[in-house]
Order: C-alpha cells, then sequence, then structure tokens
C-alpha cells in the first residue's frame, strides 16, 4: 500500500509476460488489494451467515474486481 511493487506483484508482471508472448493477446493486471476486506465488509452489511461467508466470499470479490475494471473502462 506504499506504491511499491512487491514480490508477489513482481511474480504476477513476469507471469502476464509470458502468458501475453505466448498468446499474443494482451494481458491487463488489476490491482485486487483490499477487496477481500470490501467483500466482507458487504457481506456484513446484508447480515450473510459465517458460514454462507465463507462459500461466497472469493466469488463477490471476483466480481467486484471485475467491476471495478469495467467501470474504470467504460
Amino acid at each position: 500500500m506504499n506504491n511499491t511493487v512487491g514480490e508477489r506483484a513482481e511474480a504476477s508482471e513476469k507471469y502476464a509476460e509470458v502468458l501475453e508472448s505466448r498468446t499474443g493477446i494482451p494481458v491487463i493486471l488489476w490491482d485486487e488489494r483490499l477487496t477481500t476486506a470490501a467483500a466482507e465488509r458487504t457481506l456484513l452489511e446484508a447480515d450473510v451467515s459465517r458460514k454462507k461467508r465463507k462459500k461466497v466470499i472469493d466469488k463477490l470479490a471476483a466480481v467486484m474486481i471485475l467491476q471495478s475494471y469495467l467501470d474504470a473502462n467504460n
């Protein structure tokens, strides 16, 4: 969160380069930090039980990532 590129981000960038070179399809990297926390807050506000939250939190975080990309490129 301090505008530096961490180890995981560097690995993701390298993987994106390899994937792009092999497929010829542009790979767009998107910052997904804090999406799980945002999804958790949303589910808590919706009063979803802990058991159900555990089942859907990653799906909701993925939806939030995709939506933020679509909103930014609308």
